[in-house]
């Protein structure tokens, strides 16, 4: 009832044991905090909070706009709905080294199980678009370096996210990769892949764990959870697929509104009352209030 029973600590901590075994987790992307409790009930291994997602939610594009505050309590208000590991995407880390700091120390109190930090400039992009640009070495070991000495928590996981594959090619996404681990990185966010050996080269090149991007849309294929086993990598999220299959039915469910003037031929498609209230965990919540109001006081 209400929400997680797992304190955050101990959420990081058994964690960092399933990355340390070196099997392979998946992360869908909860777009609110009920299709975190969905992922959970579906049994996955945790929960990715996007920023293009938390962006959207709002109404603007992935393109710097969020701010840490929003991020954080858009975190808050999923990481606690879930006994789940949660990741989030904490963009460029919303400033200077410092800020990095805070916004580390931000998610570390929202409930988060790690953060990725980037390197592209400030304002970002999304990974799978053109145009992007990349700061120098220096900036981007420095966000890290912030990152991992500003976390209070040893736990809490510092994931060092490069977008250099898309500018400048996959040898200096590997070497970036490399000083980004020797900066403080638990693990590496090789955005935009092209293929499986990309991935496999990353695997080679550094000894942490490795994250797979499957959106879809994007510049990487989309490959199955076997698939990217194989070649060694540790965590694959699916950023945007649940808000794009959630907008996608909404869309069509509104342009049959317009159409028929009702929803009956939907409601095969629509979640069922009785499931929301199993997912809400209605029964509980009702136990509770009746036993508050049969309360009695015994002289």
């Amino acid at each position: 009832m209400l929400y997680s029973q797992t304190p955050a600590a101990e959420k990081r901590r058994l964690f960092r044991e399933r990355l340390a075994s070196g099997e392979i987790m998946r992360f869908p992307g909860a777009f609110n905090p009920l299709s975190a409790r969905l992922i959970e009930q579906k049994h996955f291994d945790g929960v990715y909070i996007s920023g293009a997602v938390i962006a959207a939610d709002l109404g603007l594009p992935d393109v710097g706009l969020t701010t840490l505050s929003e991020v954080a309590g858009r975190g808050a208000q999923i990481a606690r709905m879930t006994e789940l590991p949660a990741i989030i995407d904490a963009d460029t880390g919303f400033g200077e080294p410092m800020n990095v700091a805070r916004t580390i120390q931000q998610l570390e109190d929202a409930g988060l199980a790690g953060a990725h930090i980037e390197d592209q400039i400030n304002p970002k992009r999304c990974g799978h678009l053109d145009g992007k640009a990349v700061v120098d070495l220096k900036t981007a070991i420095n966000r890290i370096r912030a990152a991992a000495d500003a976390r209070r928590d040893p736990n809490f996981l510092v994931m060092a996210r490069t977008d250099v594959r898309a500018v400048e090619g996959l040898q200096s996404s590997l070497d970036r990769a490399k000083a980004l681990v020797d900066a403080g990185a638990d693990a590496i966010f090789p955005e935009a892949m092209r293929d499986l050996e990309e991935f496999a080269a990353m695997r080679e090149a550094v000894d942490v764990p490795i994250l797979a991007n499957m959106t879809e849309f994007g510049k990487s294929e989309l490959f199955s959870v076997d698939q990217l086993r194989d070649v060694g990598v540790n965590i694959v999220i699916w950023p945007v697929s649940l808000l794009r299959i959630a907008m996608g039915s909404a869309g069509r469910a509104l342009d049959t509104l317009t159409e028929d003037g009702h929803l009956r031929s939907k409601l095969d498609e629509m979640q069922h009352r009785a499931d929301l209230y199993e997912l809400l965990d209605y029964e509980r919540y009702n136990q509770f209030d009746t036993s508050i109001y049969n309360f009695e006081i015994r002289r």
